[in-house]
C-alpha cells in the first residue's frame, strides 16, 4: 500500500505539472527550461548526497559509455521539457496530455522494434488504433499534433536509452543536467550581455521563487518513483502512470479552459480505447511471465 501512494504521489505531482507552468507563461520556455536543468542538479546532487549514492554517481562519471549515452539521453530530456513548457504557454496542454496517452504505446513500438521484445497481441492492436488517431488528427485538422508527437518520441527515445544503459533515476538525471550545464551557462551569458536581453530571474521575487521551485519540483516526484518501484510491481506503476495525462487533460479543458473541438474528442476516445488494450494485453503478459504455482 504504501508503494501505491508513493506511485499515485509521483503521478499526481506530473499531472499537476501544467498548473505550476502555467503561472511562468511570461517567461521565454528557454529561460524556463535552463532553470530547471541548473536547479534539478542542485536538487538531484543534494538528495543524492543525502541518500548516499554518491559512490554510484562517481562510478558512473567514470564510466565512459554510460557518460556518453547519457549525453543523448540529455538531448532528448531537454527537448521533452522545452517543447512541453512551451506548450503550456500557448495554451496547448490538451495536446501535451495527448502525447503522454500516446507515449506508452510509442515505448512498446521501440521495444518491439528495437529489443525485440514480447507483444502481446492486444497491445498490438493498441499501436495500430493509436495510429488510426494520429490520422484521424491529421485528416480532421490538417496537421499533425506535432507538441503530442515530438513529447511522445522524445520521452520514448529517453526511457529507451535509459532502458538498454540503466542508472538510478537521481544519479541519472544528475549526469544529465551536468551535459546540459554548459549550454544553459553560455545562454544565459549571452542573454546576460545582451541589450535585448530576456532575462526575467531577479525582476520580480515570485517569478524568482517559480524559476528556482521549478528545479526541486522536477526532483521530487522522481524520488517518489524511484521509492515506489522498489515497493511494488512494475505492472501496478505501468497502470497508474496515465493519472498524468488524465490530470493533465482535466485541468487543460476545465481550469485552463482551452478550446475542445469536437473533432479531436475522436482523437482521445481512438487514445482512451488504445490504452484500455494496451494494459489488458500488458496484463496478460504479466500473468503468462509469472512461474506456475
Amino acid at each position: 500500500m504504501q508503494g501505491l501512494i508513493l506511485a499515485v504521489l509521483a503521478y499526481t505531482i506530473w499531472g499537476l505539472f501544467p498548473l505550476f507552468f502555467s503561472f511562468l507563461s511570461h517567461v521565454s520556455p528557454i529561460e524556463v527550461t535552463a532553470h530547471r536543468i541548473i536547479w534539478s542538479l542542485v536538487a538531484t546532487l543534494t538528495v543524492g548526497l543525502a541518500l548516499r549514492r554518491g559512490k554510484h554517481l562517481w562510478e558512473a562519471l567514470h564510466n565512459k559509455t554510460t557518460l556518453l549515452w547519457l549525453g543523448g539521453s540529455a538531448v532528448f530530456i531537454a527537448i521533452n521539457w522545452l517543447v512541453y513548457i512551451w506548450a503550456v504557454g500557448q495554451h496547448r496542454v490538451l495536446e501535451a496530455s495527448l502525447g503522454y496517452f500516446i507515449m506508452p504505446l510509442v515505448s512498446l513500438l521501440m521495444g518491439r522494434l528495437l529489443l525485440k521484445e514480447s507483444l502481446h497481441p492486444l497491445q498490438a492492436i493498441a499501436g495500430g488504433i493509436a495510429f488510426l488517431a494520429v490520422l484521424w488528427e491529421l485528416w480532421s485538422f490538417g496537421s499533425l499534433p506535432w507538441v503530442g508527437v515530438v513529447l511522445s518520441f522524445a520521452f520514448a527515445f529517453y526511457g529507451l536509452i535509459r532502458k538498454v544503459h540503466p542508472i538510478d533515476g537521481i544519479n541519472g538525471l544528475t549526469i544529465e543536467a551536468l551535459w546540459l550545464m554548459p549550454f544553459v551557462l553560455l545562454w544565459i551569458g549571452w542573454q546576460s550581455n545582451s541589450t535585448e536581453s530576456i532575462l526575467q530571474f531577479g525582476e520580480d521575487t515570485t517569478t524568482t521563487v517559480l524559476l528556482i521551485s521549478s528545479g526541486f519540483l522536477t526532483a521530487l516526484p522522481l524520488v517518489l518513483f524511484a521509492m515506489a518501484t522498489r515497493r511494488i510491481n512494475l505492472s501496478i506503476v505501468g497502470f497508474i502512470m496515465y493519472i498524468n495525462p488524465t490530470i493533465q487533460f482535466l485541468i487543460g479543458v476545465y481550469v485552463l479552459d482551452e478550446h475542445f473541438p469536437q473533432a479531436r474528442l475522436v482523437t482521445f476516445i481512438l487514445v482512451w480505447s488504445a490504452m484500455v488494450l494496451f494494459m489488458m494485453g500488458m496484463w496478460q503478459l504479466q500473468k503468462q511471465k509469472r512461474p506456475a504455482s
